[in-house]
This record gives C-alpha cells, structure tokens and sequence, in this order.
C-alpha cells in the first residue's frame, strides 16, 4: 500500500492523520486486550488469577467517597470532604474573612 504523500493535499494529509490517529488507538486497544488475555492464561497456568498475582482487589480499586465536612453557606448543595484541593468557593470565603470552622457541617 504505497501512498505518495508529496502528492496529497494539506486535506487529504489532515485527513489521513486523523485516520492514522485512530487507528493507533484502536490498534492500542487491541493490543492491551491481548496482553491481558496472555497475562492471565499465564497466572491460570500457575493456579492464580491476575488480580491475586498484582495485588489488586476485584473490586474497585478506589475507596468509597469520603463524607463532606464543608458546605458553601451560600449553596448548600456544594460540599468539600477537606481531602484534595479545596473548591474556589472555600477560597472565597476564607479570603472575605470566614474561618474554616464556619464552613463544618
């Protein structure tokens, strides 16, 4: 299949690249899927599953959402848990003067 690029238009080379894109993610998927289908013929041959060899449950391997200590007193239904980045509007109050134990729940 030989495609003479020097001939294309901008287009038809913006195209392609679009094509040749998702054909590399497709192709990715593929690939992935394959692997993880030899990894765990290779673990059953062993008497595991893929799951007891990494260490990783069955389950989700995310905990469950932690419960909201703040609320925005402004809009109730916004709420923070004091894990990650705090939400702008914690900043916002912190900045108008608010202490952050006027926000708890």
């Amino acid at each position: 299949m030989a495609i003479n690029l020097e001939k294309m238009s901008r287009k038809e080379l913006l195209e392609l690249s679009d094509k040749v894109a998702i054909a590399l993610k497709n192709a990715e998927k593929r690939e992935r899927q394959e692997a993880l289908k030899a990894a765990e013929k290779a673990a059953a041959e062993f008497g595991f599953s893929l799951a007891e060899l990494s260490g990783v449950s069955s389950k989700s391997s995310k905990g469950k959402k932690a419960n909201a200590k703040y609320k925005n007193p402004a809009n109730p239904e916004q709420t923070w848990s004091g894990r990650g980045r705090k939400p702008q509007w914690v900043h916002d109050a912190l900045k108008a003067g608010a202490d952050i134990s006027d926000l708890e729940i």
